[in-house]
């Protein structure tokens, strides 16, 4: 794969080693031999999910069971590795083992993110440390990743226009060997303008006050770029446990204040297309099918829309017969 970071590599690698050669070690990806079948590829997803260990795995070793999100991106890796045998060579494999593959569903009832309500947020930012005060407020108020937010610098603003914005023009990535490194944003869509409240000027404009085009925006306490493990130990989950303990009820991640700020808009009527652009989103669908659900509020207005033009409609028709 050509168009993967160097993190991404290991992490497949490891995905490998630990996840699919303990099952498929002695098999060939080939037609030929020991090769892998669908109901190999089946026994591997029943035993990722009941936490079984696979036939080369040593005498004692423990397992645990994935959820059906972690089993169907493993499943999505292995099919990607068969299909490159397929399509090098015909003779080699005709077929994907992986293409039928029934895969787990996750539980219905379980609700992967959290959505704040503005009166939750305002309390758990009430628990915030004021060190860590205005970097929750910007993650919140933009929808921005954490590796977005905390790579801001002052040249990526605009205030002196009719409309302020932020350019969103790279991210923190992950090294291979490990450590973190200035890069591009996730995709070609990551790379997008954002307009920004009369609120959020005042606080981009207090946050690069006296800072070079090139400095942080956001920098921990003793300097440098935040560490998202030492933000999420020291600053996060103290102001979580302390909002918990006042009565928020809900225990969200700091991505969750990316999701959040789309139900804001989504509350607010902004349209799909725009809340896809503003999150950048590299297709529609991702934003369909992650915040869709949050449109049932929108049911009024299609009731309404709807109404109208059958009503015109039969107006035309009946106007049309009259004649």
């Amino acid at each position: 794969m050509t168009d993967i970071s160097d993190h991404t590599r290991t992490n497949y690698t490891r995905f490998i080693d630990n996840h699919m050669i303990p099952w498929f070690g002695q098999m060939t990806v080939s037609d030929r031999g020991a090769k892998i079948t669908r109901d190999h590829v089946s026994r591997w997803v029943l035993d990722l999910r009941h936490g079984r260990s696979g036939p080369l795995h040593p005498p004692g070793t423990v397992r645990r069971s994935y959820a059906p999100k972690t089993i169907a991106n493993l499943h999505g890796l292995l099919y990607s590795i068969l299909q490159s045998a397929v399509e090098a060579d015909p003779s080699l494999r005709d077929s994907n083992p992986c293409a039928h593959t029934r895969l787990p569903k996750g539980n219905d009832t379980e609700d992967d993110e959290v959505f704040l309500e503005p009166g939750e947020y305002a309390l758990l930012k009430t628990h915030v440390r004021p060190d860590a005060a205005d970097i929750i407020e910007a993650l919140v108020s933009t929808g921005l990743r954490w590796g977005e937010v905390t790579a801001l610098q002052p040249r990526d603003f605009t205030f002196a226009s009719k409309r302020p914005t932020l350019r969103v023009q790279r991210a923190w990535k992950r090294r291979g060997e490990g450590g973190t490194f200035l890069g591009a944003p996730k995709t070609k869509k990551s790379r997008r303008t954002l307009v920004l409240t009369s609120a959020q000027v005042k606080l981009f404009q207090r946050l690069c006050k006296g800072r070079q085009p090139t400095d942080l925006v956001f920098t921990a306490p003793g300097g440098g770029a935040w560490h998202s493990g030492v933000f999420h130990a020291h600053r996060w989950k103290p102001a979580l446990d302390a909002a918990n303990a006042a009565g928020l009820t809900k225990r969200p991640r700091i991505h969750d204040l990316r999701h959040t700020h789309a139900s804001w808009l989504i509350a607010g009527r902004v349209p799909l297309p725009v809340i896809q652009a503003r999150l950048g989103h590299e297709s529609i669908t991702t934003t369909v099918d992650r915040y869709g659900h949050l449109l049932e509020s929108s049911d009024d207005e299609v009731v309404a829309a709807v109404e109208w033009a059958m009503s015109a409609a039969a107006t035309e028709r009946d106007f049309s017969e009259a004649a």
